[in-house]
């Protein structure tokens, strides 16, 4: 039987026997994550949002801000101890790109890019403040089981949790941010590629080996 623990926000690990005493490791999408908005399908809003049209500022942040979220959260949870909230990232991610528009110079491809440099620079900077503060990032768990789960499942879930979350933060950061974007975000390899300023075989590449080593890691894991 396969087992799902929720990994920073909505990325998901399933665990199950691929071959005795080797588990199989897939990540999932926590439900069905929304895809990254195509940058064809932006690129009038962003020309009309340049021209300074309210209304078209108005509704590209309607586009970019639930999926800025969903980065935010995938990457520092939903809620951080004594730091701003993944909602709190979120915000100032939009802020900073409305107010970056002014400079911006829109080229085919690269708005995608552009917001997730500011939200990436954003999430660093969050990740710094924790550090000054000395206070550990942690992303938020599950505060309650499901309901059919039992005392044993319940401390195997949470046991399992930890160990995956653990695994992820020893992936090297561009494969993690590889992870979170394919996976938490919804971006297909090319608009990944765009983002990481990559190209889509490299992303491909970059997120088998990713898995490969968690696999690796959690049969080690496992082992002991």
């Amino acid at each position: 039987m396969a087992h799902h623990a929720s990994v920073r926000a909505d990325v998901e690990i399933e665990v199950g026997p691929a071959a005795p005493g080797r588990p199989e490791v897939r990540l999932l999408a926590g439900g069905a994550p929304p895809r990254w908005t195509a940058e064809t399908e932006l690129s009038d809003l962003v020309d009309a949002a340049l021209a300074g049209e309210p209304r078209a500022v108005e509704h590209l942040l309607a586009r970019v801000q639930p999926l800025v979220l969903r980065y935010c959260r995938a990457r520092v949870g939903t809620r951080e101890r004594t730091l701003v909230s993944a909602e709190d990232i979120a915000q100032e991610v939009c802020l900073a790109v409305v107010s970056a528009l002014a400079k911006y110079k829109y080229e085919p491809g690269s708005f995608l890019a552009f917001v997730y440099g500011i939200a990436a620079h954003k999430v660093a900077d969050a990740r710094r403040r924790a550090v000054r503060s000395r206070s550990e990032v942690v992303p938020e768990l599950p505060d309650t089981p499901a309901l059919e789960d039992g005392p044993e499942q319940r401390a195997m879930n949470g046991e399992m949790i930890e160990a995956v979350t653990q695994l992820l933060r020893r992936l090297p950061e561009r494969q993690r941010e590889i992870l979170v974007l394919r996976v938490a975000v919804g971006l297909s390899a090319e608009e990944t590629a765009v983002a990481v300023g990559s190209t889509p075989g490299a992303v491909r590449v970059a997120q088998h080996r990713a898995l490969a080593r968690m696999r690796e890691m959690f049969a080690a894991v496992d082992d002991n």
